[in-house]
């Protein structure tokens, strides 16, 4: 099953920045790259974590791992090494988010009361 999502070049800039290096202390983590893969596949399927395909690892171990890069600050320095990879080619705009005005779309306006020149004249 292929599901990466980060080219070869993208994961050797980030690669370094991860927890669990053979120089970090404590223990050496196993196949970070797997668990980001598995993280951007949640991420991207909107899908919840108990839906991980078994291939990218268990569903628990990973929202627990993933949950403590998030406390420690991992994937902001993940996305801040990355920002410059933005591919704005296929961009969408999610109709949720776009807001006109009430006339753009054939509203009535509303008028304000006028005093009609009979009622003032009487």
């Amino acid at each position: 099953m292929d599901r990466t999502m980060l080219r070869d070049d993208q994961w050797e800039r980030i690669e370094q920045l991860l927890p669990g290096k053979k120089s970090d202390p404590g223990c050496t983590a196993k196949d970070n790259r797997r668990f980001v893969e598995a993280v951007l596949w949640v991420m991207r399927t909107g899908s919840p974590w108990r839906d991980l395909p078994p291939e990218l690892g268990h569903w628990h171990r990973t929202f627990v791992r993933f949950s403590r890069w998030r406390e420690k600050g991992v994937w902001e320095r993940m996305a801040t090494a990355l920002r410059g990879d933005a591919d704005m080619e296929h961009l969408f705009i999610d109709s949720t988010i776009v807001r006109a005005h009430q006339h753009s779309a054939g509203a009535q306006k509303k008028l304000g009361l006028r005093k009609s020149a009979a009622r003032g004249a009487g």
